[in-house]
Parts: structure tokens; C-alpha cells; sequence
């Protein structure tokens, strides 16, 4: 795992600075803490630092071909490279090292950016070609390694993290206030946006190619092109379940021990149990890393335990407690951009207590959005039904009656779940199918909270407009499956897997997802919908899968979901911080946020009379990342933050 730079001047024949890319690479020392690689050539150059997994003497980066005029850096894993080197050594390829990301260079030669869609792994690469000048990046297909890139007058810049841009002056801090609309909304930034009008996310699967001051960017692989088959349940049954541990047993692939993340819920646990046998064959161990809460509603240890016994990992566990607020400030300048999923934080320290005993673990991500793990699928089924048989306004009457019961302290609760189901029934955002449960202020809500000046800001702005592309883009006639495509899209590249890969590597902990294997994606997308969500019944060719593997204890559970009592947490220990970062003074000198609004917000949290936690804590973290910026962030039109 490493963090990678690159840089192409619009003047090809300018050289690069060595420590231009130096001061970029820097920035990403904890993706990278073992080593450091520049290459500067005239026209582009490329920087790199390095956390070793394969061939760890010889897997020092850059790598240049064997003319000296390709050069690449590459942040992740190729889980197909033996194959491929021998595929491309077949073809005449010389290699000088053991590395994967060595195969992406010759792959490259072999067949220009047609080469992406023959990776089968997680990654971020970047070459620079001397033989055309062009600089050329790509990111894997599901969004598990992040690249960004800032085109500027100057040239292009692009690197792992936002803050390797940023440190660059020609990289403007000028901020989009439509993406903090975006944020304020669904808790992150969908890509290609991000939180500075200048700089932007390559999305997932998507290829870029820079030359004569020219951005070409390009989708390189897409699931929705999976034809839908039908299947017997049996036979889907037993696909899913070899293509998993195939899965698992090739991202086994390392030179260091790797660990697991272990929940307790089906997708760990059974990344677990296919580890545990693939581990056996190899003649090694693994250790299973879980986090638990006091609280009891949001514990899931005893199952975390069951699994780690049965299937004879060595089990380290830890609790999460309120002490987070001391991770706070930390965290937040960390993720470069707002990030408000609270599972943020159990998530960096599951990846610190790991990191003391491996370098790598692999974890259950994907699961949900391959085979419909979420309320929210089941609540769109629900509604579909629900809606022909009682009319609009009964919903509206509903929902306001719910709205004056004071919400459960507990992590979901009956009485949550229909506060919130009924929420989703009123919005006026039916056309976003699944996501109108998945949104945390509407537009009212955002209205009654913004100032004038941001108001006008945002005005025409579209905050659904991604997620309506990817309902839009899947064509096949399977509404389970179109909402899976979304969240493949747009949930899982721009949330989980943004807060999984940013926390483990601020830990410079690997994180691995056999659930989002090239073939496994597909497998998934070949299968009707009816075979994952009917009713209220989800993931159902999964489970089916798994029988004979894991407990019945475990396929039963419902599922819980990786968080932490914040609402709770804001209404004791964390009050001292929220009412800080949300105090009057300090909102009023940012000009965004009206004041009497988030006191009202405040108010009615802390007393108990609504659940305001996922709006409160948002906010609290736009303030402090603000503030965390080394330089103001620049606001056009708005008095810009101190």
C-alpha cells in the first residue's frame, strides 16, 4: 500500500522538480512510512512512498520499461499479476522485480490504456509517458484506492490525498459551495466533486489521460454492461459461494501476515471463515480485530467471538467509548474534505489496534450493495406497496404525529425505524428510489439552516444529480438491481470505501475487499434481484450461499451496521465540543449557517425531543475541517473563514 504524486507540466519541455514531488510525497508519509521514490523528467514526473507487501526488496518504486521511457507509481495490489506476468512475459516483457505494479507498466505497453481493464485488483496508478508526453492515471473499479488531480494554468497535479495538492501553490483553495450543499445533504461528497472547485475525484473504474494541456477522462469498466440471467437458486447458491472464497484465497497473496476485520455480522464473518481455510492450506495464522460498545444496542462482541472461535482465529478486541472526542479534531484534518459517517471513528480504531499486530487485514465491505444488505431496500420495496393503498396526505398526517414522540435512545428501535421509514415516505424525492431513505437534510431542512448569501450559492444547483445518473445509467429492467448499481456507484465508492481506505491508512494499515473482486461484481450483477431482496428479506442468495459455512446464529441476525451511539454521545460527553464548534460568534464569522437555526437544532437534541445527531454532527465537522486547513479556505462571495 503506498501514497503516489505525479505532476505533467502544460509546457512539455519544462522539467519537474524533484522537490516539488518530495514535498507532495511528504504529505502522504502514513500511507507510505517505509520508503521514497521520485522521477523527474521534462514535461512530467512521478513520486511515490511506499508500505511493502510484495517483494520487499525489489519492490522500490518508480519503475521504468525496459527503453527507459514508460515510468509508473502505483498505490495497491494486483491480485491477477501472476497470470499477467506470465501472459506478458509470453509476449516478450522483461521484468526486474517481483512488485504487481510492475505488470501495470508492461501492461501498459502492451496495450495503451486498454491495459486497465486487464487489473484485476484494488489501485491507483499513474504513468508518465515519455514517448507521447502524456501523463495517465486509472483507479480500480469499484473506488477502493483513491486519486485525485487539480488542473491548473501551470499544468496537472494529482496525488492519493487532497492534501498532497494542496500544498502546491498553483492549486487553488477556492471552495464549491454546491459540494458543501452535497455534504450537508448525504454526509459526503459524491465524486467527481470534491470540497475545492479546482480539484477532483477520478470515479471509480475511470481511466485519465493528460497531453498538450488536454484532460481526457473515460469509464474503462462497468458492472450495469452484466447481462441478467436467470438462475436456479441452487446454482447461484454455489457460484456465490466459490467465487467468495476464490476471492478471499487470492487477496490472501502477501509476503507480510494479514488479519481480519471481524463484526460479527454475514459479510465479516464470512471473510473470515474462507480466510481461516485458506490460511490452513497455507500454513499460517490469522488474527481477527473487532471494536465494542458499552452500550449494548450497538454491541456485537458476543458474535465477533462466536465466529473467531469456531473457526480458530487468534480474536483481539477493544471497546469503544466517548473518549472519541479526543480523536475529533485529529480525524477530521485528516480526511482532507467534510466526511460525516460517525462510523468514521470506530473504524480508525478497529485499523489502529489492528496495525499493532499486522500490516494488512482483509474486511467484509461490499457486501451490502452486491446483494442488498440495507433498510433501505427493504423500505423501498415496502413503500412501493404501501403507497398504492393510502393516499399521499395520510403519510404527511403520519409523519407528523410520529415527529412529536421523542425518538429511542437505542441504536435502531422499532420506533426509530418507523420515524424514519416515515420520513422517507413524505420526502418529495420519490424518483431517487432507495436514497430518499439514505439523505440526512432535505431542502427545506438546508433551507431554513443556510444564510442568504449561501442560499443564493446553491441556488440551481442539482445535490441528487449523481445519484440520478446512476439510477439512470443501469438499463436492464430489474429495480432491485438498479438500486444496487447506485450504491455500487455512488454509496460504496464515495462513503464506506472513502472512510475505510482514509482511517486504515491513517493508521498505514492495508485494507482488502474480496467482496468487490472483479468476478464477484459481476457474478453478482448476472443475478436477478428477486435472488437478494423480496420483501423484507435481503441478501437472500447470500445467505443461501453460506449455509453449512457459518452458524445459523449469524445468517439469522439482522443487521446492526458499523456505528456508535453518537446522538447519545452528543447529548453528554460531546456537548462541551458541539456547542463550541457550533457557537454563535464562530458562526457568524464563517457567514454560512444561520445561528438561531443550529440553536434551535442544539436545543431540541440535547433535551430529547428529536434526533438531530447526523445534522449536528455534520456541521461540527465543516467547522472544524475549516479550521483545520493550513490556509483559509476561500469562499467567492462569503467572508472567508478564519
Amino acid at each position: 500500500m503506498c501514497g503516489i504524486v505525479a505532476i505533467a507540466h502544460r509546457d512539455c519541455r519544462a522539467p519537474v522538480s524533484e522537490d516539488a514531488l518530495r514535498g507532495m510525497a511528504r504529505t502522504l508519509v502514513h500511507r507510505g512510512p517505509e520508503d521514497e521514490g521520485v522521477l523527474s523528467r521534462r514535461g512530467g514526473g512521478l513520486g511515490f512512498r511506499r508500505l511493502s507487501f510484495m517483494d520487499i526488496p525489489g519492490g522500490q518504486q518508480p519503475f521504468t520499461n525496459e527503453a527507459g521511457n514508460v515510468h509508473v507509481v502505483g498505490n495497491g495490489e494486483i491480485y491477477n499479476y501472476p497470470a499477467l506476468r506470465q501472459q506478458l512475459e509470453g509476449l516478450g516483457h522483461q521484468f526486474r522485480s517481483g512488485s504487481d505494479i510492475e505488470a501495470a507498466l508492461h501492461a501498459y505497453e502492451e496495450w495503451g490504456t486498454d491495459a486497465f481493464a486487464h487489473l484485476r485488483g484494488m489501485f491507483a496508478i499513474a504513468l508518465y509517458d515519455e514517448r507521447t508526453q502524456a501523463l495517465v492515471a486509472a483507479r480500480d473499479r469499484a473506488g477502493e484506492k483513491p486519486l485525485f488531480y487539480a488542473d491548473t494554468p501551470q499544468g496537472l497535479f494529482l496525488a492519493s490525498e487532497i492534501k498532497a495538492l494542496l500544498v502546491r501553490p498553483e492549486v487553488s483553495r477556492t471552495f464549491d459551495l454546491q459540494a458543501l450543499d452535497q455534504f450537508l445533504t448525504y454526509e459526503y461528497v459524491i465524486a467527481p466533486r470534491t470540497l475545492f472547485t479546482q480539484i477532483r475525484s477520478l470515479p471509480a473504474a475511470h481511466a485519465l489521460v493528460y497531453r498538450e494541456g488536454k484532460i481526457r477522462v473515460a469509464r474503462y469498466w462497468d458492472v450495469a454492461a452484466t447481462p441478467v440471467r436467470e438462475w436456479a437458486a441452487d446454482d447461484a447458491a454455489v457460484a456465490v459461494r466459490e467465487a467468495l472464497a476464490t476471492a478471499v484465497d487470492r487477496q490472501m497473496m502477501s509476503d507480510v501476515p494479514l488479519g481480519v476485520f471481524l463484526s460479527g455480522g454475514i459479510d465479516s464473518s464470512a471473510i473470515a471463515a474462507f480466510m481461516a481455510d485458506s490460511a490452513r492450506r497455507r500454513g499460517v495464522t490469522v488474527t481477527s480485530f473487532s471494536m465494542g460498545f458499552r452500550d449494548q444496542s450497538y454491541n456485537e462482541l458476543p458474535y465477533a467471538r462466536e465466529i473467531a472461535t469456531r473457526f480458530g482465529l487468534t480474536h483481539v478486541e477493544d471497546m469503544v467509548t466517548a473518549d472519541v472526542a479526543a480523536l475529533f479534531d485529529p480525524l477530521v484534518a485528516h480526511l482532507d474534505q467534510p466526511f460525516a459517517d460517525v462510523s468514521l471513528f470506530p473504524t480508525y480504531l478497529v485499523s489502529r489496534l489492528a496495525r499493532q499486530h499486522v500490516k494488512g487485514v482483509l474486511a467484509g465491505d461490499g457486501g451490502d450493495e452486491l446483494f442488498g444488505g440495507y433498510d433501505a431496500y427493504a423500505a423501498q420495496a415496502m413503500a412501493a406497496r404501501l403507497s398504492r393503498v393510502a393516499p399521499d396526505v395520510a403519510w404527511r398526517l403520519a409523519d407528523r404525529a410520529a415527529q412529536l414522540v421523542p425518538p429511542s435512545s437505542q441504536k435502531k428501535g422499532t420506533l426509530n425505524k418507523i420515524k424514519r421509514f416515515l420520513s422517507g415516505m413524505t420526502a418529495n424525492s420519490a424518483d431517487l428510489g432507495h436514497y430518499r431513505w439514505m439523505t440526512f437534510m432535505d431542502g427545506p431542512a438546508r433551507g431554513r439552516l443556510y444564510t442568504p448569501v449561501l442560499l443564493e450559492a446553491t441556488l440551481g444547483g442539482d445535490v441528487h444529480r449523481e445519484v440520478r445518473e446512476a439510477l439512470g445509467a443501469y438499463r436492464a429492467d430489474d429495480a432491485v438491481n438498479r438500486e444496487l448499481y447506485a450504491d455500487l456507484r455512488v454509496y460504496l465508492a464515495d462513503d464506506i470505501l472513502v472512510k475505510v481506505d482514509r482511517m486504515s491508512m491513517a493508521t498505514s494499515l492495508e485494507t482488502r475487499a474480496p467482496f468487490l473482486d472483479t468476478d464477484v461484481m459481476e457474478l453478482a450483477f448476472s443475478m436477478p434481484g428477486h435472488l437478494k431482496v423480496r420483501g423484507s428479506q435481503r441478501k437472500i442468495v447470500l445467505k443461501q450461499a453460506l449455509r453449512g459455512v457459518l452458524p445459523d446464529s449469524i445468517l439469522s441476525r439482522r443487521k446492526e451496521g458499523f456505528s456508535i451511539p453518537m446522538k447519545n454521545w452528543l447529548r453528554q460527553e460531546l456537548q462541551p465540543l458541539m456547542r463550541d464548534l457550533l457557537s454563535e460568534a464562530r458562526l457568524r464569522r464563517r457567514g454560512l449557517f444561520e445561528p438561531r437555526e443550529v440553536q434551535r437544532l442544539m436545543a431540541e437534541h440535547v433535551e430529547g425531543r428529536a434526533n438531530h445527531a447526523h445534522q449536528l454532527f455534520s456541521l461540527m465537522v465543516f467547522e472544524r475541517w475549516a479550521d483545520a486547513l493550513d490556509a483559509p479556505v476561500q469562499l467567492p462571495g462569503v467572508v472567508a473563514a478564519s
